[in-house]
């Protein structure tokens, strides 16, 4: 069954959970199977014919499935929700979204990729094919399954603070909004590139050369938000980041820290690090935005480290503006 062709009830959800249609799409990929996690809560896989592998997506029902809701696809950070730095698992994201009419899409995978194209395989990291998969492959698939209203917005952090801008750059009209949580909009130029080598060689394993090539090749340019800023045009826009200095979160008794010393060190040196950098970036793409007039939700915190704490607050912080691009 195609998925453009695929018309449904409101809900092509069984009352067991279940799909009542597994669409595929001319290329070939396609919803496989599902797991029923509760009664809003769904693992559906999906086939990417792009990197010849199966994806799972973490998936959130609407409160209300009696008429078609819009999209929100929320990306995990660099290690792609393949470990427990999930939305799922660091967040009280499912708890805020239990009474909200909107489908989240949360991706399982994809760790250190950038969720973008890569040039060839990698020896360590695999077929990268990001980008197309999240852009092409997927939102019909999800459309057709679901029965949205084909209304879609993405949300991101850290590593992937980069990628939902680019995402966005790369699918026009895709997308209606962008939130962006403590990410490097500047790929291209050297410290946007040590950023992004840091991610995937250093901790990831991976090669960037494999990605975009040598520090001179076009696609780092190519894949730059900050560069192609004026694409961001017309999209509601929400841009945040603390400045590395131990805020609120950063305490014993913080998220994730649960009294362990050495915990609030890593966050407080490593992850404070991290966000300086980070802050960078956001104010040079806010200032840009503002060059352009392209408008713009900008939230830079007088504190804080590159940690989940501070990205749940912003998930909440943001949602009125992705629900006013969602039209909820």
């Amino acid at each position: 069954m195609a998925a453009g062709g695929f018309s449904a009830s409101a809900d092509p959800v069984t009352d067991s959970g279940d799909l009542y249609a597994y669409p595929t799409t001319s290329n070939g990929s396609k919803i496989t199977h599902t797991k029923v996690m509760d009664d809003q809560h769904l693992i559906v896989y999906v086939y990417s014919a792009a990197m010849d592998k199966e994806v799972p997506l973490d998936v959130w029902r609407p409160a209300d499935t009696s008429v078609p809701r819009p999209t929100l696809y929320l990306l995990n950070g660099a290690g792609g929700g393949e470990d427990s730095a999930t939305w799922r698992f660091r967040t009280d994201a499912i708890d805020f979204f239990a009474d909200k009419n909107v489908n989240v899409v949360s991706p399982v995978g994809g760790k250190w990729s950038f969720y973008t194209d890569w040039k060839q395989e990698d020896p360590v990291l695999g077929v990268n094919k990001w980008s197309t998969f999240l852009t092409e492959e997927l939102p019909p698939l999800i459309d057709a399954g679901l029965g949205t209203n084909g209304v879609n917005s993405i949300a991101g952090l850290s590593s992937s603070g980069t990628s939902v801008l680019q995402l966005a750059i790369n699918a026009p009209g895709l997308y209606k909004g962008v939130a962006a949580y403590s990410g490097c909009a500047q790929t291209s130029d050297p410290i946007g590139q040590q950023f992004v080598k840091l991610t995937t060689e250093t901790w990831g394993g991976g090669n960037t050369v494999n990605m975009w090539g040598p520090p001179t090749d076009p696609l780092w340019v190519e894949n730059d938000p900050y560069v192609h800023a004026e694409r961001l045009r017309g999209l509601e826009l929400y841009i945040s980041n603390g400045n590395g200095l131990p805020g609120q979160n950063d305490t014993l008794n913080g998220p994730g820290i649960d009294g362990d010393p050495a915990a609030l060190a890593n966050q407080v040196v490593v992850g404070g690090v991290i966000e300086a950098a980070t802050n960078y970036c956001a104010h040079n793409l806010a200032n840009k935005l503002g060059e352009l007039g392209i408008p713009a939700t900008v939230n830079f915190r007088d504190s804080g480290s590159h940690s989940w704490g501070y990205w749940q607050d912003d998930l909440k912080n943001s949602w009125p503006v992705l629900a006013r691009s969602l039209g909820i």
